[in-house]
């Protein structure tokens, strides 16, 4: 849909396109709502690799009737195996159909692009307004109400999900806090299988990790086993001395001399034109003003070493359509979900879930980047975890 002068009022208006705020769109209108997204760019669309897709995020997808299409368009590992950067040895694994067994629910890698995709398709098919080219530079309360201010337009809505990322603007109308660099910067590569076939020690069927001193990298198949999928991610020397042009491909060969052979084979089929530089932000309190709240990575943005960044904007969206078409749903003709109580509801269940999964996911990386005897002591705690040990991840993936 194009920009409209005089567009109708909605229940609710997303402010973003990404995963989560698709997620949010689709899971409204199936709970009952008229839902409007709003994206800035001239199209939907994501940017990035692969996403590995846990057991949290999977049983909302099968609620919603996507999760068989995910399947279908990503890869099912077998294992999710750690290894040593330095030395290449196992460290310990996952046998993730025991998982599956346990959580009820699938551990799927698939990527970026086709997750939004399966998304983007099913709001369309749902009913969704779908609206590009839409930068939206305010959202103010009014009575009953928001009123979403774009250039060009106003949209009238119950309710306003601002959705729109780790640089939200919204996010600023709630609070004045800043993005937090790690000083770690990822190196992506999604290839053809064939050009990775000479490479050493590639797994097809696993979710491989091999950690080591300030620098690690993730590999998995992607599309059916036709993609391979490299991650390296390192401490930037030029990031700590406050340097501008941190993260440049010299800083990343310089960072992964020492590793494996396994490791150092991966590096030149990485992407060497473009890098991301890995930035969070601190937990807050504040997601909520008025008829305004936010969701995803305007809420909650996190480093990726729990792998949960899209897999927690995926339980913002089940929650709240749970609660507006649950606990605060209003009967009777044209009464509508109570959704100050809905809104309220939310955030007191999600900030302090998704602010413990923030400061965990911190932690998780300091914990890979162990160096010298921190690093043996690491080695020998992941090599004396039994296999059938969860106690790590019940918090994280079983249903609550």
């Amino acid at each position: 849909m194009t920009n409209d002068t005089a567009p109708t009022a909605v229940d609710v208006v997303v402010v973003g396109g990404g995963i989560g705020g698709l997620g949010n769109a689709l899971a409204l209108t199936r709970a009952g709502q008229r839902v409007r997204v709003l994206e800035r760019a001239d199209e939907f669309g994501e940017v990035g690799a692969g996403l590995q897709m846990a057991p949290n995020a999977t049983r909302i997808l099968r609620d919603w009737g996507v999760l068989d299409q995910v399947i279908a368009e990503g890869v099912l590992p077998k294992h999710l195996v750690m290894r040593d950067a330095l030395d290449g040895s196992e460290l310990t694994r996952l046998d993730l159909q025991r998982t599956q067994e346990r959580y009820g629910a699938p551990y799927v890698v698939i990527h970026r692009s086709d997750l939004h995709r399966i998304l983007l398709d099913a709001c369309r098919a749902a009913g969704v307004d779908l609206v590009t080219s839409c930068g939206v530079k305010d959202v103010v309360d009014v009575d009953g109400g928001v009123e979403v201010h774009s250039p060009g337009r106003t949209d009238h809505a119950r309710v306003a999900l601002g959705a729109d990322g780790l640089g939200s603007l919204l996010r600023s109308q709630l609070s004045n806090d800043e993005q937090v660099s790690s000083a770690y910067v990822a190196y992506r590569g999604a290839v053809p299988v064939e050009e990775v076939a000479e490479q050493q020690g590639i797994a097809m069927t696993d979710v491989v990790v091999y950690i080591g001193p300030r620098r690690h990298l993730v590999q998995y198949p992607l599309r059916h086993g036709e993609i391979f999928n490299q991650v390296a991610v390192f401490e930037s020397p030029k990031a700590l001395r406050g340097e501008e042009d941190w993260g440049t491909p010299d800083e990343l060969d310089a960072a992964f001399a020492g590793s494996c052979p396994a490791v150092l084979s991966a590096l030149p089929r990485l992407w060497r034109d473009r890098w991301w530089r890995m930035y969070d932000r601190e937990p807050i309190t504040n997601w909520r003003r008025g008829s305004l709240v936010l969701t995803g990575d305007a809420a909650h943005p996190m480093l990726q070493y729990l792998a949960q960044g899209a897999c927690q904007a995926i339980e913002d969206a089940g929650v709240l359509a749970g609660l507006v078409s649950g606990e605060h749903a209003r009967s009777g003709p044209g009464s509508g979900p109570d959704w100050d109580a809905a809104l309220g509801s939310y955030v007191e269940l999600r900030r302090p879930r998704t602010a413990e999964v923030q400061t965990t996911a911190r932690w998780w990386g300091s914990f890979w980047h162990r160096d010298g005897a921190e690093r043996e002591a690491r080695n020998e705690v992941l090599r004396s975890r039994e296999v059938d040990d969860y106690q790590h991840l019940d918090w994280l993936y079983a249903a609550r």
